[in-house]
């Protein structure tokens, strides 16, 4: 009977979550994606090569589902199909590299920068984004009748076009810095911009601890809340 709870937690979360019907793999795979993108952003220290690739088939195969007219429109996937978009940036990362490197085969450090810079984009939107996905479960779970009217879509694409401005703000801030450095010292704007970066990169490692903790909290309390339930059902 236990082995029945985490099937029917996931199951009846998403469910609510995407307006996915049960009776098709749509939700499987929905699931299956969030739970990667959970591993490779919120579980594991830094991404690598095996999950970078199974990220970008991952949120190839979600745009095109996302498109199904199966899959209503609902807040939850406004958020999912702005993480799948994120990995885009890791696509242009890889260009950059190609693109900006030397001709003779080794990566400049130009080239280099940008696309760590890229890179880094993609892992805060997408923390940020599964974050979000992770509080409307919980406000779903718990306040369902009181959260109603601020879990709309207008609200998800507000709030994703927040993430992305703040998130190009943090790169355009990064790249000037790069270039800066690249160029020489400059006086007063080289040392602000450096100050300024390296404060941004310790509110960054900061604010991925609260992420990493706060979605913690948010699943054990679903999940807990829900075996419960679950297990009345089963009866």
């Amino acid at each position: 009977m236990q082995k029945t709870i985490p099937g029917c937690f996931f199951q009846q979360m998403y469910s609510s979550l995407t307006g996915i019907s049960m009776e098709r793999d749509h939700m499987r795979d929905l699931r299956r994606y969030l739970a990667l993108k959970y591993i490779q952003y919120l579980v594991l220290s830094s991404s690598n090569t095996v999950s970078t690739l199974l990220g970008l088939l991952g949120s190839v195969y979600t745009m095109i589902l996302l498109q199904s007219a199966n899959v209503s429109s609902k807040s939850t996937a406004v958020f999912i199909s702005s993480l799948a978009q994120a990995d885009i940036l890791v696509f242009l990362s890889l260009v950059s590299e190609v693109v900006l490197g030397s001709s003779g085969g080794a990566v400049s450090p130009a080239a280099s920068a940008v696309a760590q810079i890229l890179l880094t984009a993609n892992a805060h939107v997408s923390c940020v984004l599964l974050s979000c996905v992770a509080f409307e479960a919980y406000l779903i779970t718990f306040l369902p009748s009181e959260s109603r009217p601020l879990r709309t879509v207008r609200n998800a694409r507000r709030i994703s076009r927040v993430i992305w401005t703040l998130v190009a703000a943090e790169c355009a801030l990064f790249l000037m810095d790069a270039h800066l450095s690249a160029s020489g010292p400059l006086g007063l704007l080289f040392r602000l911009s450096s100050a300024a970066v390296a404060l941004l990169r310790s509110l960054s490692y900061i604010l991925g601890i609260l992420l990493r903790i706060t979605n913690v909290y948010i699943y054990y309390k679903i999940f807990f809340s829900m075996s419960p339930r679950s297990r009345l059902k089963s009866k």
